[in-house]
């Protein structure tokens, strides 16, 4: 490699995690949904987190230090609101937008449902869905240029703020024609051009427009609207300049992407590797633009290999020189935990081989000093050798040591389930279920106490065995409670659960777990995603003590309760030294054990949650087949063991019913629920022209939102179902799990939805 100076080269970030290294942004806003902090202490806390990450992106010595991609809820809800797209049944008359209506459209209010909340591409974070409805976009506050100058004005940070592009923003919405999305676009330029321009007034140098939707297909009408928005944006702040940042996968049309009039373009050397250098070699690089290369994972926490990134640069490097070269992360960091300082316990072999959002910024900065200094100055030869002595003590591990066995393909082969139709004859002898029967989807309120009892079992205070009566007592309260509602299939509550992956991680071969390593997954809530750094394997029975124990207390019955190999592996950090495929199948396997445990004990309705399948769906409709055969494949071969009087359910989270309909088949789940509350009617549209001949709920509640609906909003859910859906095959649930509601709103939200399914049955 060239060892000559090359003093051009740049290095940046695209976006850091919002929730401190200690939680406290999601600690900030819960004390003050709770009443116990007032607004100007909530948005002065919130400023000293912000601010604290700026300095720490400084102190890593980047040259682009992204300002504004904080949020106190979602940045999609920031840019609507922004731009007043309030929907009206929240009352908003104009103006910037009350802090009051902001969190009410993301969570709701007694008067009114909040907007749609789905997941953001193909990660576990959700966010909040803009309604265009009738009103037109307009600059009612620019926030991008307040937090800016906050920057500059605290820090002396002359950042580069981060906006969300009019492209993705309005792809991402609802709430307007979408044969008129060139027009709609139209409406809504005029006030991305009046934040733009009052940014260039103000002297800022540099916008990063981030458009993660033009990695997914675009169609040659979009295709027009993006260049025609970008002329225009480029017209009305002809100084400002542009960075057009992609990422999660290769840009879709990038020799007219790269044309388009914008000062530099962001692409992902990670998950669009391969695509992204063809692109290069085809079509090479326009002269007068950046290339922000993406060459440091944001989506996983494994150290780079680099050597490899230096390959990769000194060979882009042969199409776009160093000096108009950035170097920065594929994506946004805020999808890893923010920092390893907490992560003592981990062992050696496997800490060393791991990067946070802090380690990652050092790699990026050291990617940038290894080709400005070159790779022999002694400070990064020394850094250089220890990266790969991390990662080749990694490799050498034994937990990773090659697997032998019977092929998964094989074992499935060996049993496949009998046709629904006559598995449903059993399934109803067996059970004896009214029309319309209720449920629930696994989980109910982790409450204080709750946290409290897992909390002094951890810490050593409590005994096992003053834990696990502690446990039956919560399942004993919460069988005679669903009972009393009138529910017609229960629940055990999942109360030793911490996370729905992180309990079965704990329990099976080959996971780790962090101290520290939250990251967001919606609003407050944050999840700390297990490591699969080993081969996975059943050890013993994980939920068939406590499910057995509630099916004794009740002549109804009680589901098991499992999380599928899917979903494990979409929300847990995965191994990437084999495929992903490979490591579902050993957790298929694994769980397989556990479901034919259940079977065997007594419990006749098993559930396993695939809640993430869609998530992990390519964005690339060609790479999507190759996908879904696997991830269907993983599914049954952890449920394809059970008798025909067994029956399987499953849950899954997410709207478009419509693109998974034929894999959802395939699954051959006795019952699917699915996340629709917020989304009712568009899913009900999928039914009109493809049907489905299983077991379905459909949620007939929102369960991320503290109101309680009322008995008429969920029959009229209920009605709009039956209008495609047969009643003998249709079960009535709420959307998701209940964890993280209060008792009394559950109750009652429960209460009211019984009162509905028997409502509607004697409609029928």
């Amino acid at each position: 490699m060239n060892t000559e100076k090359r003093n051009g080269l740049t290095s940046g970030n695209l976006g850091y995690p919002r929730i401190g290294e200690n939680r406290e942004w999601k600690k900030q806003l819960e004390a003050y949904w709770g009443g116990k902090l007032e607004q100007e202490e909530l948005l002065a806390s919130m400023k000293e987190i912000r601010l604290n990450h700026l300095r720490k992106q400084r102190e890593a010595g980047l040259d682009w230090i992204p300002v504004a991609d904080f949020t106190l809820y979602d940045t999609m809800l920031d840019t609507a609101a922004m731009f007043g797209l309030v929907p009206d049944r929240f009352d908003y008359t104009g103006g910037p937008v009350p802090l009051e209506t902001y969190f009410a459209m993301a969570r709701g209010n007694r008067s009114a449902a909040a907007c749609e909340m789905t997941k953001w591409f193909t990660t576990n974070y959700h966010y909040i869905v803009p309604e265009f409805g009738e009103r037109t976009p307009s600059l009612v506050d620019n926030r991008i240029l307040a937090l800016y100058k906050e920057a500059k004005e605290e820090l002396g940070i002359e950042g580069r703020p981060v906006l969300i592009g009019p492209y993705t923003f309005l792809k991402l919405s609802k709430g307007y024609d979408r044969t008129r999305f060139q027009e709609v676009m139209q409406s809504l330029l005029p006030a991305y051009a009046q934040l733009l321009q009052e940014l260039e007034q103000e002297g800022v140098q540099w916008l990063q427009m981030d458009e993660p939707a033009l990695v997914m297909s675009v169609t040659d009408e979009e295709m027009q609207a993006v260049r025609d928005s970008y002329h225009y944006l480029h017209s009305a702040a002809p100084r400002l300049k542009l960075l057009l940042q992609t990422y999660f996968d290769s840009a879709e049309r990038y020799s007219e992407l790269v044309a388009l009039p914008v000062q530099a373009i962001g692409l992902d050397l990670v998950s669009g590797r391969t695509r992204h250098l063809d692109a290069l070699e085809q079509y090479g690089f326009p002269e007068d633009k950046l290339l922000a290369a993406g060459v440091v994972d944001g989506r996983n926490i494994w150290r780079t290999d680099l050597d490899d990134r230096l390959q990769l640069l000194e060979s882009i490097a042969r199409k776009v020189p160093y000096e108009r070269m950035i170097i920065q992360p594929s994506c946004s960091l805020m999808h890893v935990p923010i920092s390893l300082a907490a992560e003592t316990a981990l062992p050696p072999e496997l800490r060393n081989a791991l990067a946070f959002a802090d380690e990652k910024l050092e790699e990026i900065a050291l990617l940038a000093k290894a080709i400005c200094l070159g790779a022999e100055q002694e400070e990064v030869k020394t850094r250089l050798q220890a990266s790969r002595e991390a990662l080749r003590a990694l490799k050498a591990s034994p937990l990773r040591a090659a697997r032998a066995g019977q092929p998964a393909e094989a074992i499935l082969a060996a049993k496949t389930r009998t046709p629904f139709a006559e598995r449903r004859k059993e399934q109803q002898k067996a059970f004896n279920l009214p029309l319309l029967p209720t449920t629930t989807i696994g989980s109910f309120p982790q409450t204080a106490e709750v946290r409290r009892g897992r909390r002094l079992w951890r810490k050593g205070e409590w005994t096992k065995e003053q834990y696990d009566r502690f446990i039956r007592e919560q399942i004993r309260e919460w069988i005679a409670i669903q009972e009393e509602i009138g529910l017609d299939v229960l629940v055990h509550g999942e109360f030793e659960r911490t996370d729905m992956v992180e309990f079965f991680g704990e329990k099976l071969a080959g996971f780790a777990f962090t101290a520290n390593g939250w990251v967001q997954s919606y609003g407050s809530r944050c999840v700390k995603p297990p490591i699969i750094w080993g081969n996975v394997d059943f050890v013993a029975p994980m939920t068939v003590e406590e499910t057995v124990y509630a099916q004794s207390l009740t002549s109804k019955p009680v589901k098991g309760m499992l999380t599928g190999p899917v979903t494990v592996l979409n929300w847990s950090f995965v191994r990437d030294d084999i495929p992903r495929k490979e490591v579902a199948e050993q957790l298929a396997l694994a769980l397989r054990s556990e479901v034919e445990n259940l079977e065997q004990a007594g419990i006749r309705m098993i559930q396993v949650d695939e809640p993430a399948l869609r998530e992990g769906l390519p964005l690339k409709e060609e790479d999507r087949e190759e996908y879904l055969e696997w991830a269907v494949g993983a599914f049954r071969l952890a449920t394809s063991g059970v008798k025909d009087s067994t029956q399987i359910h499953t849950h899954m989270c997410y709207c478009e019913f419509s693109d998974l309909i034929d894999a959802i088949r395939q699954l051959d789940a006795d019952v699917i629920s699915i996340e629709t509350s917020r989304s009712h009617g568009e899913l009900l549209e999928a039914f009109e022209t493809d049907t489905y001949d299983k077991g379905i709920g459909l949620g007939v509640y929102d369960i991320h939102s503290p109101r309680v609906p009322s008995v008429d909003e969920m029959t009229g859910l209920i009605e709009k179902a039956l209008r495609v859906l047969p009643a003998s095959l249709f079960w009535i649930n709420p959307d998701c799990g209940l964890k993280t509601r209060a008792k009394e709103e559950t109750v009652q939200s429960l209460k009211h939805m019984v009162q509905a399914a028997r409502q509607a049955r004697e409609a029928l």
